[in-house]
Order: C-alpha cells, then sequence, then structure tokens
C-alpha cells in the first residue's frame, strides 16, 4: 500500500461520511432556519423551541434514509475489504 493507495481509502471515507449524513444535516439545517425565522418573528426566545424539533426531524430522516446510510457505509466497507483481499 502506497500514499495513493491511502489518500484513495480516505477521500472515499470522507466522501461516504458526507453523503450518507447530508440528508440528516440539510433537515436540521432546514428546521434550524424555519425555528430562527420564527424566533425572530415572534421574540420567543426559548432554548427547547430549537432543540426538540431538529432532534425529531433528524430521527426521522435518518430513519427514512436509514437504507440508503447502509448501503453507503457497506460500499465503503467492500472496498476496503476488496482492497485488502487482493492486496491493493
Amino acid at each position: 500500500m502506497n500514499e495513493a493507495d491511502a489518500l484513495d481509502i480516505v477521500r472515499t471515507a470522507i466522501w461516504t461520511v458526507i453523503t450518507a449524513t447530508g440528508p440528516a444535516v440539510a433537515g436540521a439545517m432546514f428546521v434550524g432556519l424555519i425555528i430562527a425565522l420564527f424566533q425572530a418573528l415572534t421574540q420567543i426566545q426559548e432554548m427547547t423551541l430549537t432543540f426538540i424539533p431538529k432532534i425529531v426531524v433528524i430521527f426521522i430522516l435518518i430513519a427514512m434514509t436509514g437504507p440508503f446510510i447502509g448501503s453507503q457505509i457497506f460500499s465503503l466497507t467492500e472496498m476496503v475489504y476488496g482492497r485488502i483481499e487482493h492486496g491493493f
């Protein structure tokens, strides 16, 4: 294994993390933006108002995109094990 192989594995792992967490992060950002707008318009500054909806949305999105996240992690694992098996 040389530096190019190691960099390719790291690049693929980082890309897998970004694509697997993308839906949950995007959902949390969207809900956070809506809540921030609501708080700015109504001047309600309750701290739990920001956290509870985000957590609920993140759990719902993780449950909905679970197969996609699993397939991303499975393909990364399969690629790494394949390289180990074939000696890079």
